[in-house]
């Protein structure tokens, strides 16, 4: 069976919005294409930039590409007591890379900055991207996804963290009346 993979090259971002007001920001990307997600690893937002140097690779059959018209880099902030805070993202389109990578056999684009979309449309700040797209005969690919929660239902995490605090917690007191009779049954036998 044919395959086309494309590996994303994540270098950084600059100029982006900061979400925390208290507290240095702590942005991570999550990747989405045809079904696939890659959630990168943390970067400090230090002077106005996030760093992360980050590879991921998405593979399907040559059959999948064809609908696979778009690459989603979702920017999030991580905060404490939520899933993430959406900074930006950038949508590229996958047209032209997959139609040059089926005629040529692969095509390589450096990395290059992209806008960075806001929730009111506005745009602000950049990501920058490279790609590899290549296609590869007689692999046999195998159905992958990754668990990458849905992200922007911040208002349930909240009270998700709560009840699990709560519940640590709940364990804790069934333990202490326990603990606290070994040791009562030992000052009867003194």
């Amino acid at each position: 069976m044919t395959a086309g993979i494309l590996e994303v090259l994540l270098v950084d971002a600059k100029g982006i919005q900061h979400t925390n007001l208290l507290r240095r920001p702590a942005y991570y990307v999550v990747a989405e294409c045809g079904g696939q997600a890659y959630k990168s690893k943390v970067s400090k937002g230090k002077d106005s930039r996030a760093w992360w140097n980050e590879k991921f690779r998405f593979e399907f059959p040559m059959s999948h590409w064809r609908k696979s018209t778009y690459l989603k880099m979702r920017i999030m902030d991580l905060e404490f007591f939520r899933r993430g805070g959406f900074v930006g993202d950038t949508i590229i389109y996958l047209g032209g890379v997959i139609t040059e990578g089926l005629d040529t056999g692969s095509i390589e684009v450096g990395p290059s900055p992209y806008n960075v979309v806001l929730e009111d449309d506005s745009y602000k700040g950049q990501i920058v991207i490279g790609f590899k797209f290549t296609i590869q005969e007689e692999v046999h690919v195998q159905e992958r996804k990754q668990d990458v929660a849905e992200y922007g239902s911040e208002s349930s995490s909240f009270w998700t963290s709560m009840v699990k605090l709560w519940k640590w917690k709940i364990s804790w007191w069934k333990l202490l009346p326990q603990l606290g009779h070994k040791s009562s049954s030992k000052d009867k036998n003194n």
